[in-house]
């Protein structure tokens, strides 16, 4: 059976990408030019999903941008509020009775291009109680490892060392399919599933199915974690839908229609421009640069491995490397950025001084 259903686990507060989290819900925050979640729903929608739960905060307005993108996707959304953090799994415990089976679960601060058909395919063919996505890493001492035997989890084992379980080198991932009605063994409240609803399906003599994806998978807690996904993206080792809806016009060099670049701006791939935006004679954008719906880039300035939020104004004569800036933001003439600055929306950054530090934050992250 095809998934019908999905809740995505969307309440994370996102303090370490602050100024960007100030006001917007870090599954809100733009991705390659739309709301991270958009291409997420954009994906499910692909494979079939009708009806998307979105697990949040106290606060479910924010979550209204993605309305009329789920209405022409054909998709019902729903937000549901968890004005108490119930950890990774009690939000989607709280809705466990109208759930169809099989339902898939995601993280909604998961940056994956994982297969769903293939894993759709592979937990339907297994009939399995739940299956796990699980990624490979080389240092299990972080993580908690999914021993299998086959593709089937047998036990967790928390961090291991490095090379003291051979050949079990598998980690959660974060999306899942399974019977809804393992939710609904668990008292409404708390839970986790990494700690009581898949080791509960072990202990009840469950099947568990892991399935492993070699493909991208990214944590976008920080900001430099944050243009490393951007990166993954640009360079094609991620398939993401707002990048692949704009043509390539070679050397990953992707410019929409609707934006205007100067005759004389050099653009070096891979590079995105948006919709909207504009950039003047003379500038250089490129390598990995992402310039967002309506920003401008100004007349003689040069952007490296950056991303600008949705109307972002920088200004002529600008050098940045390591940026990354929320919607409405501006850059004054003459700004030299080093890297790993993040301007937060609708901020103003003046050319006094003329060079921003690495690992700059404007304004600063509050609390």
């Amino acid at each position: 059976m095809r998934p019908l259903d999905a809740v995505i686990v969307a309440g994370g507060r996102g303090t370490r990408l602050q100024p960007l989290t100030h006001d917007t819900p870090k599954p809100l925050v733009e991705f390659c030019g739309e709301p991270f979640l958009a291409g997420v729903l954009t994906r499910l929608a692909a494979v079939g999903v009708e009806r998307v739960l979105l697990v949040v905060g106290l606060d479910t307005e924010p979550f209204e941008v993605l309305r009329p993108l789920a209405e022409r996707l054909g998709l019902t959304l729903e937000s549901v509020p968890e004005p108490t953090p119930l950890d990774t799994a009690g939000g989607v415990r709280a809705v466990a009775d109208t759930l169809r089976d099989p339902v898939m679960i995601c993280n909604g601060d998961i940056l994956t291009d994982l297969d769903l058909e293939a894993f759709i395919a592979h937990h339907a063919a297994s009939d399995a109680d739940a299956t796990i996505a699980l990624t490979r890493v080389e240092d299990t001492s972080s993580f908690g490892v999914c021993v299998r035997e086959g593709s089937r989890i047998t036990s967790f084992v928390e961090k291991p060392p490095a090379g003291t379980l051979p050949g079990q080198d598998a980690i959660n991932a974060g999306t899942y399919l399974m019977d809804p009605s393992l939710l609904k063994r668990f008292d409404e409240g708390r839970l986790s599933f990494e700690r009581q609803v898949f080791p509960g399906v072990l202990a009840d003599d469950g099947h568990l199915e892991g399935f492993v994806w070699s493909g991208a998978w990214a944590d976008l807690g920080t900001p430099e974690r944050f243009r490393e996904g951007h990166r993954f993206a640009l360079d094609g080792e991620l398939r993401w839908p707002s990048v692949e809806a704009v043509a390539d016009a070679g050397d990953g060099v992707r410019v929409h229609p609707d934006a205007d670049v100067s005759a004389d701006a050099t653009l070096v791939g891979p590079v995105l421009v948006l919709a909207g935006a504009v950039v003047e004679g003379a500038a250089v954008v490129g390598p990995h640069v992402v310039v967002g719906p309506d920003a401008r880039v100004g007349a003689g300035s040069q952007l490296r491995d950056s991303v600008l939020g949705s109307g972002t104004q920088v200004d002529d004569d600008v050098r940045a490397t390591g940026l990354l800036t929320g919607p409405g933001a501006t850059l004054r003439p003459g700004l030299r950025i080093l890297g790993d600055t993040v301007v937060g929306p609708g901020t103003l950054v003046p050319n006094v001084p003329s060079e921003l530090p690495v690992g700059t934050r404007v304004p600063e992250p509050r609390g």
